[in-house]
């Protein structure tokens, strides 16, 4: 009998808590959908939302550009790697607005939202993946009636992005070398980059393979097309190998 009245009781608190919770739920929904164009208006909301997703990037570059981390790194992979944790410190940042200033029903949608991403989009690299999120998110944004969200998370994006990307990260593999000539290769290919203003991060030479691999950040002035040129026409023929380029 004990057990039984623990039980009821039990029970009994449960549903309590849920009818109050219903309510709050039906008023966060009706707000969420009625508030529309309007929400331009609400100067307050923009302002506080743009400074947190600023001390989201700045804490995320914090962490992302760690000394320790970028002196270790050593793969276009893992030099790269820094720009795609401030993206997604951004990501968590603007879901956090929404679920807090909308409710918690937002974030059931973009746990669904984030399961259809995770498990049916295939793309080559992370830093793509926080790209499809992000957009996914200016998406949802709108469909959700927040127009006001959707544009100051677009505006801080592209902003972002051409901050992060202002210098594209590259990897060469030089192929097909002779092994007496892989360091020669890997100096004259070194000052064609530096003299281009690019800033190589990693060297790798292999004389067993014939093979150097280059990793470098191009200046923004700098194309692909014209470093081919300039490795076709400033390196000697006997230096010079079959290129294999890697762009994140």
């Amino acid at each position: 009998m004990k057990i039984f009245w623990l039980a009821f009781c039990s029970v009994l608190v449960t549903s309590r808590a849920w009818s109050q919770q219903v309510p709050d739920f039906e008023v966060q929904s009706t707000e969420l959908i009625v508030e529309g164009w309007s929400g331009f208006t609400d100067f307050e909301f923009l302002i506080n939302s743009l400074l947190t997703l600023v001390l989201a990037a700045v804490l995320g570059a914090i962490i992302a550009y760690h000394p320790r981390y970028t002196r270790s790194a050593d793969t276009l992979e893992e030099l790269e790697a820094p720009k795609v944790f401030v993206m997604y410190a951004v990501i968590g940042s603007l879901i956090g607005i929404m679920v807090v200033k909308y409710g918690l029903v937002i974030g059931f949608v973009l746990f669904g939202i984030g399961g259809l991403i995770r498990f049916r989009t295939v793309l080559r690299s992370a830093h793509l993946t926080g790209h499809v999120i992000f957009v996914t998110l200016i998406g949802l944004s709108s469909g959700l009636e927040l127009p006001h969200v959707a544009v100051l998370a677009t505006v801080f994006g592209f902003l972002l992005i051409y901050i992060l990307h202002a210098r594209i990260t590259y990897r060469i593999d030089v192929r097909a070398l002779t092994s007496n000539v892989v360091g020669d290769a890997a100096v004259a290919y070194r000052e064609v980059l530096e003299q281009q203003g690019c800033s190589v991060l990693s060297e790798k030479k292999n004389p067993a393979k014939g093979r150097v691999s280059l990793i470098f950040r191009a200046s923004p002035d700098v194309a692909r097309r014209q470093l081919e040129d300039l490795f076709d026409s400033r390196i000697d023929e006997s230096l010079k190998g079959s290129l294999d380029w890697e762009i994140d």
